[in-house]
């Protein structure tokens, strides 16, 4: 395969990825749990609550715990999915961007190596 040729099906792959985050929908990073309650009654029975939602994440590196509805918890989760995808296509993103420019751009010519010389110190 000649190397124009090498070149325009790497950039086809990126205009794909490209195409891919445009599909996307909202994106948020950070970790969902769904949480149960569980605690004796008056009678000592166990007694459940829930299922409460809550969102972690990392804000000025420290980590934020803020608690959502059901409803929230589900269009979260999408946005969440949606962060995870968009990661993988920048790491694909990246990945082509290199063999493109590796393939375009001109590198330093490796040096010559020099003769070791053995037992002399300057």
């Amino acid at each position: 395969m000649s190397e124009t040729k090498k070149v325009e099906k790497l950039r086809e792959r990126y205009r794909r990825l490209q195409a891919e985050i445009a599909t996307l929908g909202l994106v948020q990073s950070g970790t969902l749990t769904e949480r149960m309650d569980r605690r004796p009654n008056a009678q000592g029975e166990i007694q459940e609550r829930g299922p409460y939602y809550q969102w972690t994440f990392k804000e000025a590196g420290k980590t934020r715990t803020v608690n959502l509805t059901r409803a929230q918890a589900e269009v979260w989760t999408q946005a969440m999915r949606n962060d995870r995808k968009l990661k993988k296509i920048l790491e694909a993103m990246r990945e082509v961007s290199l063999r493109i420019l590796q393939e375009t751009t001109q590198g330093v010519p490796p040096r010559k190596r020099r003769a070791k010389t053995e037992g002399v110190c300057d």
